[in-house]
């Protein structure tokens, strides 16, 4: 967490969109029963929650 609220808005935008990108390929991936970690998904949601908790930080 903490260097996630060493970047700026625009650096966790973009990392934002990149872990929304890893969910949506790691969903597709696991219906088609090709994922072997299944709790890879429950990490890049976390991941997706502490970055936006950085960037609502920021914006205050």
């Amino acid at each position: 967490m903490k260097e996630l609220l060493k970047k700026n808005v625009a650096d966790l935008t973009k990392d934002l969109q990149d872990k929304e990108e890893a969910l949506r390929a790691w969903r597709f991936a696991l219906s088609g029963a090709k994922v072997k970690n299944v709790r890879e998904g429950r990490s890049i949601r976390k991941d997706i929650a502490r970055i936006k908790t950085a960037i609502s930080a920021k914006s205050n």
